[in-house]
């Protein structure tokens, strides 16, 4: 059953992000791109990892830019067939992986980390 329940606020996450991408003169296009991966990693942190404040960490180094979503559950996201148009859900992970360069997933002591990375040069 899919939850009418809204997201937590991600504007900060989201300012941070815009904020790192701008002093190292991003360009928009890959901003907006990080935005949307961002959202979606955020997302489901909330609804499949349980986290009502996900934490989000924006570092970037050496023109790439890393961005990680962590929540409390141990279970690594699985990405999931796309074939069904119909589906109401599990279209996220096919949407980071076609707007960043790499992502994966990270166990932590407590949960895990999804990221992704995108290079300022492409």
């Amino acid at each position: 059953m899919f939850s009418l329940e809204l997201p937590p606020d991600w504007s900060a996450a989201r300012e941070e992000l815009r904020e790192a991408t701008s002093r190292a003169g991003w360009k928009p296009d890959l901003v907006a791109d990080a935005e949307v991966a961002l959202l979606e990693l955020f997302v489901n942190a909330w609804r499949h990892g349980g986290s009502s404040a996900p934490l989000v960490v924006v570092v970037i180094l050496d023109g790439v830019l890393r961005v990680s979503v962590s929540d409390a559950s141990p279970v690594l996201p699985v990405q999931r067939d796309a074939a069904d148009p119909y589906a109401v859900s599990g279209r996220g992970l096919h949407l980071v992986r076609s707007l960043t360069h790499r992502f994966g997933t990270d166990p932590r002591k407590a949960g895990k980390s999804v990221w992704f990375e995108l290079d300022a040069a492409a």
